[in-house]
């Protein structure tokens, strides 16, 4: 079954972590998905990682899809206006989804440091990163969707709640994009569009899994470093967790409501790669966090 056969979706931030396994996931379903990032074979981003979008691109048209590769600065306001006037040109201003997972602060944070003491140029970037790359797509992907009026905006962030989460500046961007979610569900409302933010629990990235020293087919050994490890889940897992919610006539129900995986898997009864079903709301709970 191919739910998504005929849809348009551009995942932004698509090069690794859960923007590939989002894009992937929509490959799965049918969907056609434009992947972006600044990381290419031929010219990789400051993070300095492996991952390119052309990669993520095979993958999602391995999957059952078709993947279209984009390199975009998403801080470059024209970069990101020639992204949809491509997409509008070659999809007839079709755009049904928009997965907003731009990050690119992991090396920008500081951790264990107060506000004051951690770098200020690195804090304001984040913000840069995190939240004006948003803005700026979401302000460039919403006229096509009001062409049809119909359209799903997903705002990828970490948590579900406005609670601290341990640096300012950390706390700042992903709190942020949270209530841009919300936020932009009540402007898009009467225009048949919805707006949501969606988190992951422990995410078992590209980058996480190499921090531990460990592979996907090894991964539980680094609960010897992290017991908390033993709860992650893969990209897959939201990857899925958007995939249904695509496909969700009802979508609109949800409209700016900071949704997770772990809750939606028991919603949409979807599972993780290996088939199981982590909980990281539960997880957190029982450790006290």
């Amino acid at each position: 079954m191919r739910p998504l056969q005929g849809k348009v979706a551009l995942v932004a931030g698509g090069t690794r972590g859960a923007g590939r396994g989002i894009a992937v996931m929509l490959g799965e379903a049918g969907a056609t998905v434009y992947v972006t990032g600044r990381s290419t074979r031929g010219q990789l981003s400051d993070i300095g990682r492996p991952e390119a979008i052309e990669e993520t691109a095979e993958l999602v048209t391995a999957a059952g899809g078709q993947g279209i590769a984009v390199r975009v600065d998403h801080t470059q306001e024209d970069e990101v206006r020639a992204l949809f006037e491509r997409v509008a040109a070659e999809r007839d201003v079709q755009l049904d989804l928009l997965v907003n997972d731009i990050w690119g602060g992991e090396s920008l944070c500081e951790w264990g440091k107060p506000f004051w003491e951690h770098s200020l140029a690195k804090g304001l970037r984040m913000q840069e990163r995190a939240i004006h790359t948003h803005l700026i797509t979401s302000h460039y992907a919403v006229p096509l969707m009001l062409q049809r009026k119909s359209g799903l905006i997903i705002e990828i962030t970490d948590g579900i709640d406005y609670r601290y989460r341990g640096s300012l500046y950390y706390s700042l961007a992903k709190i942020s994009v949270i209530h841009l979610a919300q936020a932009m569900a009540e402007d898009l409302r009467p225009h048949g569009i919805t707006a949501l933010a969606l988190t992951p629990g422990f995410l078992r990235s590209e980058e996480m899994l190499d921090y531990f020293g460990v592979t996907e087919e090894t991964w539980r050994e680094a609960a010897a470093k992290d017991p908390h490890f033993l709860m992650s889940e893969t990209p897959t897992y939201i990857g899925r967790a958007v995939a249904a919610l695509a496909a969700d006539p009802n979508v609109a129900a949800k409209a700016g409501k900071a949704l997770s995986t772990w809750g939606l898997s028991e919603e949409y009864r979807f599972t993780d790669r290996d088939g199981g079903r982590p909980h990281w709301g539960n997880y957190a709970k029982e450790q006290g966090f």
